[in-house]
């Protein structure tokens, strides 16, 4: 299983777009053309936003995005680590704590103490048991995680 950088996958823009928009931005104003548009100006490594890709060989794992702003309600902070999908064929293997451990490298290299991540209730066991800590319950539909930026 390989984490990188979507820079030097890029090929995997489309596949990240197609999972992400279909699992959160179906019902918004934003198409999917509109979406991978957005995932294609992310393979840019070191900087906020930026993506992540995890496969084995050809075959696509799992992505996660570090992005500057998840919650407008909260705008001072950030970076979040966002849109974080496991193809359900490698679920239960590590690879969203790799895609997330990237994230965080990331952010520490840019001079983030920490990052952010939005949580349903259901969801949010997960994230404390592997080192996030709840900063805010209740946000909309959402708790707000924090972690610290390395790793």
């Amino acid at each position: 299983m390989e984490v990188c950088h979507l820079e030097e996958k890029p090929e995997f823009a489309s596949v990240i777009a197609d999972r992400c928009w279909h699992a959160w931005w179906t019902d918004s104003d934003v198409s999917l053309a509109q979406y991978q548009a957005a995932i294609e100006r992310m393979a840019v490594k070191n900087r906020v936003p930026s993506a992540f890709v995890a496969c084995e060989g050809e075959t696509f794992a799992g992505s996660a995005l570090l992005i500057e702003d998840d919650l407008p309600v909260r705008p001072l902070l950030t970076p979040w680590i966002a849109a974080l999908w496991v193809d359900p064929r490698f679920r239960r293997r590590g690879v969203a704590f790799r895609l997330i451990a990237a994230a965080r490298h990331t952010a520490s290299e840019l001079g983030y103490a920490s990052c952010y991540l939005n949580a349903t209730d259901m969801n949010s066991p997960y994230y404390e048991a592997r080192g996030f800590r709840r900063v805010e319950s209740g946000v909309g539909d959402v708790n707000i995680l924090s972690i610290a930026a390395a790793h």
